[in-house]
């Protein structure tokens, strides 16, 4: 089998998520990762990552990670995550991209829904609840209620779905939970971002779920390795 490569560093969020679906599916694959700070060892952990989040982002406006699958090359984590488990659907976890049309259509909808109503208030509160403290920045209070409130909204929605399923699209780990682990991870490192979770139980649920998933500890073990270069 060709080898697969994933190029970038583990605790980029676009990077954790393509690991945790590789691990998924119990893929062989080469991280080469991009040290764009080496060296700077005296850099506090937390300025490192941040550092390593704006300047992928600059770099690669389409994804914090690059792909490739032989002579397929992709840069999109989420489309990663949907070639990996279509391609090698056999390999794995073979629930991962779902059984029957109507819950590969949820997953679908879930991964549409992560993309465009959770990560953008969970990326704005990870920046200024997590990495800003860190950074010595004075949080922009405005800016965190407005993201708080948007948040809050997807967050009652997504705790009446998990009122009827263990997962968000049935009883099994799918692509659709698998894609909210990284930001997930990341905002529960504050108190305030927990609370978000742990005040709506059906969430707190599912979040400590997904999180102990042999894959995203696999995941959160690389991001602590080397690191001077993370």
């Amino acid at each position: 089998m060709t080898m697969l490569k994933v190029f970038g560093q583990p605790a980029a969020t676009d990077v954790a998520r393509v690991l945790t679906c590789l691990f998924e599916k119990d893929l062989q694959f080469q991280i080469v990762r991009i040290d764009s700070f080496k060296g700077e060892h005296k850099v506090p952990v937390f300025l490192r990552v941040v550092c390593l989040l704006l300047h992928s982002a600059l770099q690669n406006p389409c994804g914090q990670v690059t792909f490739k699958d032989g002579d397929v090359t992709l840069v999109d984590s989420r489309d990663i995550c949907r070639h990996i488990s279509k391609k090698y659907e056999d390999k794995g976890n073979k629930a991962l991209s779902g059984t029957g049309f109507l819950q590969r259509a949820s997953i679908e909808q879930w991964l549409q829904a992560e993309a465009v109503s959770f990560e953008p208030p969970t990326s704005a509160l990870v920046f200024q609840l997590t990495f800003a403290p860190a950074l010595h920045m004075p949080p922009d209070e405005e800016l965190i209620q407005q993201n708080e409130e948007k948040l809050s909204k997807v967050l009652d929605i997504y705790n009446s779905r998990l009122g009827k399923s263990e997962y968000l699209t049935g009883d099994t780990f799918t692509l659709a939970d698998l894609s909210h682990l990284p930001n997930s991870h990341y905002l529960t490192m504050s108190e305030r971002g927990r609370k978000l979770f742990e005040t709506r139980g059906n969430v707190a649920r599912w979040c400590t779920a997904i999180s102990a998933r042999p894959s995203w500890k696999q995941v959160v073990e690389m991001q602590s390795e080397r690191p001077g270069l993370i």
